[in-house]
């Protein structure tokens, strides 16, 4: 405890203040939570830095100016007070300085938001708002829980076999960054794509009264982000405020999500690793090479193979050729999209590393489903030691324990050769449910992540499998 407190002196503590309000993405209940559960500020950084943006150099600017004032303020008291108060407010500001420059921080931020922020944003999102209302293209918003960013590569990169296409990159998925994606648009394109974000009821809402789509997908609901939804019920409808604003408009639901399934509605489209709408589906196989299936509706064929990994893929895939041939893509411009679609960064990414051994790369993906389809991918692959290194999943909420302890029994009945667990406050539970199941493979722990990567090439001989599951970022113990 005294240690803990202590380490709140250290200088980098304002530092530390502002990237944690920075890594919490400005969300003040996210940062507090943070801050109180904290029990070391010299090591707050560890993953990833303090990012120098004009708003988080503000902030950092002003906890030093909070702490400066703190201690003005204390010598004053002790130059110039009277009595107890002379020296009593001196040791009690000095004492309190650390939650004073930590509650601090929040007045100028809310200052920010109010002020400056919010104005601006207003003015960009009416701006974006009178551009697309104009524009020809027809646009295609994105919700779920997950999956999302992986079906607007699909669909960027299949649909731009015969139409011009454009989708904001990385994780653009908020008002503010849609809208200056936006306002770099050349009114030319034919399809736009747009990812929707939502952490909190009425999010999508907004998105999609900024971009108003013709049609959408939603591609599963689960736990991701429990914590701060609070229910699945809630988190359900977050997602359906797509559908919401659609209304008749075309909406394809997948049908492998138990939640999504259930919540779809009459004239919603179901997708699946079997169907989507007329078109069936057989003959799936994938290994590390990729994924190949065949879709048939009457007399119409289509042989398709892609480089993505997983029969998770089929059902995404077999979404957007039956979008692209709706609008207008033939079928040779579909299967040649199909064949370009690529594995996307931290996403069931393979590479191969100097010493023979195959990594797969899946840290981008930290929901129940993503680690459920990935270890029915990596269970399918035979004669191959597999290593499977995960912190855990984030943001389950009160499906904490078992989320965990089902990662947990599903490793033990995937009969994945060796896990390699890193130490914090869920990895226990994964733990128990490999008990459960009576694993009999090798469990391996690490305290953190670097720790673990450093140890691989100890472990690990040419033709190993080493999948990487998700990211453990520095706000969650």
């Amino acid at each position: 405890m005294i240690k803990s407190w202590l380490s709140r002196y250290n200088l980098r503590y304002p530092r530390s203040l502002a990237y944690m309000l920075q890594a919490s993405e400005y969300n003040i209940r996210d940062y507090l939570d943070w801050y109180h559960s904290a029990d070391d500020f010299t090591r707050i950084e560890r993953r990833k830095s303090f990012v120098g943006t004009a708003k988080g150099v503000l902030l950092l600017v002003a906890v030093w100016l909070i702490a400066l004032l703190t201690v003005i303020l204390s010598v004053v008291f002790l130059l110039f007070g009277v009595g107890t108060a002379r020296y009593l407010l001196p040791a009690l500001m000095i004492t309190l300085l650390p939650h004073i420059m930590a509650y601090g921080l929040i007045v100028p931020l809310v200052f920010i938001k109010v002020f400056v922020q919010r104005p601006i944003e207003y003015l960009e999102i009416k701006k974006a708002q009178r551009k697309l209302k104009g524009h020809k293209a027809v646009k295609i918003g994105i919700a779920g829980s997950f999956g999302k960013t992986t079906m607007r590569e699909i669909l960027r990169t299949v649909l731009a076999e015969g139409k011009k296409v454009a989708a904001p990159p990385h994780s653009y998925n908020t008002p503010m960054s849609i809208g200056r994606f936006i306002d770099g648009l050349k009114g030319d394109e034919d399809i736009l794509v747009f990812e929707f974000g939502e952490y909190y009821p009425g999010d999508i809402r907004k998105l999609c009264d900024l971009v108003d789509p013709d049609m959408g997908i939603i591609t599963g609901v689960n736990e991701a982000h429990l914590k701060k939804s609070e229910s699945l019920d809630k988190t359900v409808g977050m997602v359906f405020e797509l559908a919401d604003h659609l209304g008749i408009r075309p909406v394809y639901v997948n049908g492998e999500s138990e939640l999504a399934r259930k919540n779809a509605r009459p004239g919603h489209i179901l997708y699946n690793q079997k169907r989507v709408g007329e078109w069936r589906i057989n003959k799936q196989s994938t290994d590390l090479t990729g994924t190949s299936f065949v879709m048939e509706k009457g007399e119409r064929r289509l042989e398709l193979d892609s480089t993505l990994l997983g029969l998770h893929q089929v059902g995404p895939i077999a979404a957007v050729v039956n979008i692209s041939l709706i609008l207008g893509l033939s079928l040779e411009q579909v299967k040649i999209g199909v064949a370009k679609t690529r594995p996307f960064d931290h996403r069931l990414q393979p590479t191969i590393d100097d010493s023979g051994v195959i990594i797969l790369d899946d840290s981008y993906n930290g929901n129940p489903d993503g680690v459920k389809a990935v270890l029915s991918f990596l269970s399918s692959l035979k004669g191959y030691r597999r290593f499977y290194i995960t912190p855990g999943l984030v943001e389950m909420g009160h499906r904490t324990e078992e989320v965990h302890r089902s990662i947990g029994r599903n490793l033990a009945k995937a009969g994945i050769e060796k896990i390699v667990l890193i130490r914090n406050s869920v990895t226990p539970y994964i733990e128990q449910g490999l008990k459960e199941e009576e694993y009999g493979g090798e469990v391996m722990w690490f305290d953190d992540g670097p720790s673990a990567f450093v140890a691989l090439p100890l472990l690990t001989v040419k033709g190993d499998i080493v999948l990487l599951q998700n990211d453990w970022t520095d706000q969650y113990k």
